[in-house]
């Protein structure tokens, strides 16, 4: 059996996307494969948040490997189901998407995950814990 291929995105693909990634391919325990972008340029190439590796570490998600990837066609075409991590990402997403735009859909139906960036640790840990919340409704 293909494992099914999650893309999660968010703003810079520095916080919310990786972890969301991280998060949904433990639950999915080899029936999923993860990959995580961002819609701005911002963090390509670069490790994740330093203090979401933190906050995720102390969860036990390992969030070293990531390195900061940019959406584009090809990641599109890759998933199976491109998830959003807030309004302002599926507006960004739906207007690239063209044919893909049915893999699109919010993490929570909804509401947004709250973005941490430029906040306290605090910030981190709550938006893991709604992302960890959210996962099953996805798997």
């Amino acid at each position: 059996m293909t494992p099914r291929r999650i893309l999660t995105v968010c703003k810079g693909g520095h916080c919310r996307a990786p972890l969301a990634a991280a998060v949904l391919a433990d639950l999915g325990a080899g029936a999923v494969q993860t990959r995580a972008a961002a819609v701005k340029p911002w963090h390509i190439g670069e490790p994740a948040h330093p203090l979401m590796v933190k906050v995720a570490a102390g969860a036990g998600y390992d969030l070293t490997g990531h390195r900061g990837e940019q959406i584009s066609p090809e990641l599109l075409a890759w998933a199976d189901l491109v998830i959003a991590m807030d309004a302002a990402v599926l507006d960004a997403l739906r207007q690239i998407a063209g044919a893909h735009a049915l893999k699109l859909r919010r993490y929570l139906d909804g509401r947004d995950v709250p973005d941490p960036w430029e906040q306290p640790e605090t910030a981190f840990r709550a938006c893991l814990d709604v992302i960890v919340s959210g996962a099953p409704a996805i798997i």
